[in-house]
């Protein structure tokens, strides 16, 4: 009961914060996150949020989204959505506000985001996020039961079961095609029905049957590429058909010319040149791990928080999909997830660099089986980021762990994941590699291990100048330290020695970082 409170508590506390109930639009979570849209943005109070206890940072995005971590958002949500509902049928009615005052209203707000982060770029990058994004928990899940079968089939236990997990692990995997081709129609403003139905062509079996360029198609050849490209094609001819086939004939016609027209072209066309496309990404990623393993796993390891922060990670997204349609494990989440790793042994650091800051550790004793777990927010927002130097050192942890990973890759012992979204140890129950289990998880765990040392190291002799260290160990907390601990802005510094989340820096983007880090 107790916990209850404090997580009605907490909502109480946010609720008024962020304009009142009649200011929420929409409610939403992810891993860590509790994310809301807002009629009018300037009512929120951001820096008496970031110094609510429960919360660990503030992120704007296409939402304005609280950081609470793991665990606590899927709490303290549901008690914030009865509370909005409570106050929007207590309010009173609201007064009369012109259709000019909205519309001024919503262009201010627009025009605020999209000078912030709303870059063409980083657009399409979000729409690929959410098309595959959603999918991740049945990756997940069937990836599990794929490792749960083939280590029964390895012992030979169960075979009456085997085959029943077998069609759990795989069925799922024979028809992403068809949800990333409704997802994909979703999110770029067509009919999601009609964009499932094209991608289907893909995995269909009859298209054996058929001739194109020169070769005979096989089911599923293209995978998610072709299903994305043949939905994207849907949508425009649907969105081309509305716009000139009669009122009277749109429900007959326009779905009939969307399916056939992006059917045809699916066919004679984008599966070909997306199985080419696929088959390359897959040749692509064997030939770089087998002859470059331990340098392309330092580079990315050591690069993947940076392109989280810039939300350039989202392109990643397909290409891991695609390698677990190809092969059943994409080789490259491992070495990414030493990037957490590193995020850890330097959080580890931090804590002991700075026995007199009671916040920042307590921050980092709470975000810490977070981290290990996976989930990077909070150690990102509460700990690196804030003080600069550490999210440095942090990637050189995940540098040094990519690459003892991708050094096993290049002698031959391939690590990959089964699915993508977790990290760190949540990932064991997903790792599959080409010479047994064992081998697979004493690798992952040595990258493990690798990342949590370096980072650690990095951190404790490179990550304080004297300024910092002045600064930082206190044992009484000052306001602007106790806001940087938990993910606030930092107090203004000198350019180059540390910043916070809200310090102007090129090519920084906290909005984009995802849970899982």
């Amino acid at each position: 009961m107790a916990t209850e409170d404090k997580n009605r508590a907490t909502a109480a506390a946010i609720l008024p914060l962020v304009g009142g109930a009649a200011n929420v639009a929409s409610i939403a979570h992810c891993m860590t996150r509790l994310r809301l849209g807002l009629h009018d943005r300037s009512l929120v109070d951001d820096e008496a949020l970031k110094a609510l206890p429960a919360v660990m940072g503030v992120v704007e995005d296409d939402t304005y989204q609280i950081v609470l971590g793991p665990g606590t958002v899927a709490r303290v949500t549901p008690e914030f959505e009865q509370l909005v509902e409570e106050g929007r049928e207590a309010a009173p009615a609201p007064a009369a506000v012109s259709s000019d005052d909205l519309a001024a209203q919503g262009a201010a707000i627009k025009a605020q985001q999209k000078a912030k982060n709303a870059t063409p770029f980083k657009l399409f990058l979000r729409k690929i996020a959410n098309i595959f994004v959603p999918l991740i928990p049945a990756l997940i899940g069937c990836g599990i039961i794929a490792g749960l079968n083939g280590l029964l089939v390895n012992l030979g236990w169960l075979p009456a079961v085997t085959p029943a997990l077998a069609a759990m692990a795989s069925g799922f995997m024979a028809l992403i095609a068809v949800f990333v081709g409704y997802n994909t129609a979703k999110e770029f403003g067509g009919t999601p029905i009609l964009g499932g139905a094209v991608a289907a062509i893909i995995v269909f079996p009859g298209v054996a049957n058929i001739d194109a360029f020169g070769q005979t198609l096989s089911p599923g050849q293209g995978g998610v590429l072709g299903a994305l490209g043949a939905a994207v094609l849907a949508v425009y001819v649907e969105k081309w058909c509305r716009r000139w086939v009669p009122e009277a004939l749109d429900v007959l016609v326009t779905p009939t010319l969307t399916v056939l027209i992006s059917g045809l072209a699916t066919i004679f066309g984008l599966m070909y040149v997306a199985g080419e496309i696929s088959s390359a990404i897959g040749t692509f990623a064997d030939w770089l791990l087998s002859n470059g393993g331990a340098g392309a796993g330092f580079v990315l390891g050591g690069l993947f928080l940076p392109l989280v922060m810039l939300g350039l990670h989202q392109a990643l997204i397909p290409i891991h999909t695609t390698l677990i349609e190809q092969q059943g494990y994409t080789v490259l989440l491992p070495i990414l997830a030493m990037a957490g790793a590193g995020q850890v042994g330097a959080a580890m650091a931090v804590y002991f660099r700075l026995p007199r800051n009671e916040s920042i550790r307590r921050t980092i004793k709470s975000a810490l089986p977070a981290g290990l777990l996976g989930v990077g927010e909070p150690l990102i927002y509460g700990v690196s980021l804030p003080l600069g130097r550490p999210f440095i050192t942090a990637c050189v942890g995940g540098a040094f762990g990519g690459g003892f990973v991708g050094l096993f890759n290049q002698l031959g012992d391939t690590v990959g994941s089964t699915a993508i979204g977790p990290s760190g140890w949540a990932l064991f129950p997903l790792l599959d590699g080409n010479h047994g289990l064992g081998s697979t998880i004493a690798i992952y765990a040595g990258g493990l291990l690798v990342g949590y040392v370096a980072g650690f190291l990095a951190t404790y002799f490179f990550g304080f100048s004297k300024d910092l260290l002045t600064e930082f160990n206190v044992s009484q907390e000052p306001a602007p330290s106790t806001t940087a601990a938990k993910g606030g802005t930092a107090p203004a510094t000198t350019p180059g020695t540390r910043g916070g989340p809200d310090t102007p820096d090129p090519g920084t983007d906290p909005a984009k970082t995802p849970a899982g880090v």
